[in-house]
């Protein structure tokens, strides 16, 4: 449940942006902030790319990206595209020929770059594709491969540059009476990308992609896209994200819900809240949030879960709780329900019921939908 009506700090008031659909994914307007993730298998692998998207699906992805670098990619994707359930959004670059095979082999969306599409005749054609084939696109800008006009007239990849490349794109789509795209400025600076966001959500209203291009690996990558696609979730700024990290495709999925969950908005799965752990600790909760939290990823129900390792904070924090544990003394602890204090536990008992009550209240939260 929702405490934003009594806690007004809390609230963030989304930009209002014109909805789009990609496939039957709404983005944009009041829809949820969806997540996205790619593919890093050779496209060819039809197969195995089938099985990356299948488990980036069962992580939450709602939306997935595949590269389309030639055309026996184009191919791979009619075989791709009837045997997943999430809309694929094809990545095009260089060959905008791509594009037009990408649409007419049922991608849901077309991610074109400015920097390297080709003139506005080439444009032209990919929209058309897109049309006839009821395709969306996003505009994909990056500072790493803007124009060389832009390049020459800024001197070098800045805010300014890219939202004006960005803009430029958005003129010659609507300028051809297309309007069902969504637009994206990433760069791995952080200041540059959160700026050029700032300055586009103020341009125009078309839905946003975020995204802090090439972050790096899990945690350092994951630590820049919290801190700069967080900045802008909570200025309201953002209708689909993509944590981009050099892992599997998993990973990013649930670091992009992992933002998501922090700031409110959007919840799947179980929210951990759990102590760092200290001297005081009634049993080791380190080891025991690793454990649940593999043992957990199977609920995909919004609840709560604290893991407290005492009673200095653990009472309260189990207030605020589907389902609370806190450590107590002898080896035993004390289970909480619903915010209220339920039934002494052993520690070695721990896990076991722990799991089976989250179960237990994923299972009366969704009888009651």
């Amino acid at each position: 449940m929702s405490l934003n009506h009594i806690r007004p700090w809390r609230n963030i008031e989304r930009r209002k942006s014109r909805q789009i659909m990609v496939g039957n994914v709404p983005v944009g307007g009041d829809a949820p902030i969806t997540v996205q993730t790619m593919t890093n298998t050779l496209t060819t692998d039809v197969k195995g790319t089938i099985a990356q998207i299948q488990a980036a699906t069962d992580a939450g992805a709602d939306i997935v990206r595949v590269s389309v670098p030639d055309e026996a990619s184009s191919r791979a994707l009619r075989e791709i595209v009837p045997e997943v359930s999430v809309p694929i959004v094809a990545d095009i670059h260089f060959h905008y020929k791509r594009g037009i095979e990408a649409a007419e082999a049922g991608a849901a969306c077309l991610r074109i770059n400015p920097g390297n599409i080709g003139d506005e005749t080439r444009v032209k054609e990919v929209i058309k594709a897109a049309r006839d084939n009821n395709c969306s696109i996003r505009i994909g800008v990056n500072a790493g491969s803007l124009e060389k006009h832009l390049l020459d007239k800024y001197a070098e990849p800045c805010p300014a540059a890219m939202v004006e490349s960005g803009l430029d794109h958005i003129k010659i789509l609507q300028d051809n009476d297309f309007h069902e795209f969504k637009i994206s400025c990433k760069a791995s600076d952080v200041f540059m990308a959160a700026a050029a966001y700032q300055q586009l959500a103020e341009a125009t209203d078309a839905p946003i992609h975020l995204g802090i291009t090439e972050a790096g690996g899990l945690m350092s990558g994951t630590v820049k896209s919290a801190i700069g696609m967080g900045n802008l979730l909570w200025a309201g700024i953002g209708d689909t994200i993509r944590v981009s990290l050099s892992a599997d495709p998993v990973e990013e999925v649930k670091m992009g819900f992992e933002i998501l969950k922090s700031l409110g908005l959007r919840h799947r799965g179980v929210n951990i809240i759990s102590c760092p752990s200290c001297a005081r600790q009634g049993f080791d909760v380190i080891r025991t949030v690793e454990t649940l939290e593999k043992r957990l990823e199977h609920i995909k129900t919004p609840m709560s879960l604290s893991i407290i390792g005492c009673v200095v904070n653990g009472p309260g924090e189990a207030l605020m709780t589907d389902v609370g544990f806190t450590g107590g003394g002898a080896g035993s602890g004390m289970v909480y329900l619903a915010g209220a204090q339920s039934h002494k536990l052993s520690n070695d008992q721990m896990v076991e019921h722990i799991v089976e009550q989250v179960e237990r209240r994923a299972a009366e939260i969704d009888a009651v939908k």
